[in-house]
């Protein structure tokens, strides 16, 4: 089949508002259409939030990114990559949850993620709790465990919330540590900031090596050291891009369920994964968009611009 199946639709031919919303406004392929094999990257929406302990909403944010990302077009303006042109990308569809069970719905996403690597595609994926991570990596690190850059204002690295629920979207690293999933010593998560409950997390990722870079250091470090120092813990060996839109300062992404205030800005959010270029990003996903608390629609379109720059540096990589 022709390339051009792939191109997603112009502004220049249909009106941005007009039209199915997938995105980027890519082609729709599900998992067993012929022309799968053909898909270099898919971008998968989990709308799923059964892991959220506080404002539900995320379980909508995968409709609401589509429908922003119909702003997206070709080019990257800052770097100048076209990657619809350089692979092949659509939208695999929607993993379809079990809302009311949240082992079934990890069991659904694993065996998803495990069919899209079958045809050796690459997911980037629009979330979705915090949770969605880690049933995706249990597909992912099935073979050997990933490094991964997680960039956040928590570090999900919590044993169990409310009497030993282990499964939240306060606690999916830690079980993905305890699983084999991850190698800690090549973990790095940036912007950790907020009120604690208590250290328990931190000092857990102390133990088993992960380096939390808190938002303190970041802005006294500056934005170009900083990924210097996580490209440098993650090197050449396949890695994970974990990013929660509450990374960003709720002043530009206040559209998500638990907001810290003093955290980077709309720009520095795009920055930060262009100093990704050139790392071995084997999946990323983009989590915790909300809906419910985002009425002007700027979270979801922040979070689309994002997905958007993972896309282009995956892109890279795989040429």
């Amino acid at each position: 089949m022709s390339n051009d199946f792939f191109k997603p639709v112009s502004g220049m031919d249909l009106p941005r508002f007009a039209g199915i919303p997938t995105f980027m406004r890519l082609p729709h392929v599900s998992l067993g259409h012929d022309i799968i094999i053909e898909v270099d990257i898919g971008l998968i929406g989990v709308p799923w939030d059964s892991g959220t302990t506080n404002r539900p909403g995320p379980r909508h944010g995968p409709r609401q990114l589509r429908d922003a990302s119909t702003m997206i077009r070709a080019e990257n303006g800052a770097t100048g990559v076209r990657p619809f042109e350089t692979l092949n990308c659509a939208d695999l569809g929607d993993v379809g949850p079990n809302p009311a069970d949240i082992a079934d719905s990890m069991a659904r996403i694993t065996e998803f993620y495990t069919q899209v690597l079958t045809h050796n595609i690459r997911p980037l994926t629009a979330g979705g709790d915090h949770l969605t991570s880690l049933p995706i990596l249990r597909a992912l690190a099935k073979e050997t465990p990933l490094g991964m850059v997680h960039f956040d204002s928590h570090t999900d690295l919590f044993h169990s919330y409310f009497n030993g629920q282990m499964y939240t979207h306060g606690t999916p690293f830690r079980r993905a540590i305890e699983e084999g999933l991850l190698d800690p010593k090549r973990v790095v998560q940036i912007g950790i900031r907020g009120t604690q409950y208590d250290s328990e997390d931190q000092d857990f990722a102390k133990s088993v090596g992960i380096r939390v870079i808190k938002i303190e250091e970041y802005f006294a470090r500056g934005l170009r050291d900083v990924m210097a120092e996580a490209r440098e813990i993650v090197g050449s060996q396949p890695t994970y891009v974990s990013y929660d839109i509450d990374f960003v300062d709720p002043a530009f992404a206040p559209g998500t369920g638990t907001p810290e205030v003093g955290g980077p800005n709309s720009f520095e959010a795009l920055q930060v994964v262009r100093a990704l270029d050139g790392l071995n990003i084997v999946g990323a996903d983009m989590v915790e968009v909300s809906p419910p608390f985002d009425p002007s629609g700027g979270t979801a379109f922040l979070g689309v611009s994002i997905l958007f720059e993972l896309l282009c540096v995956m892109a890279r990589a795989q040429t």
